[in-house]
């Protein structure tokens, strides 16, 4: 549960742009899109070796299912 994904706003028009993106990208999937949209708090960057994990293994995407 801890690889899951988000989308942080930090104010109500950021939080209405990722509903609508969310929304629509729905409309092209038959099983439920989990992605939360939650308020950003304090924000803490990952160790170098997490950064663009999923690139440097030669990923484009998380397949998480």
């Amino acid at each position: 549960s801890q690889y899951r994904s988000a989308i942080f706003f930090q104010d109500a028009d950021q939080q209405a742009a990722a509903t609508a993106s969310l929304k629509a990208a729905q409309k092209n999937h038959t099983r439920p899109i989990v992605t939360e949209i939650t308020r950003a708090t304090e924000f803490y960057s990952a160790e170098d070796y997490h950064q663009q994990y999923l690139e440097k293994r030669g990923l484009a995407q998380c397949r998480i299912k």
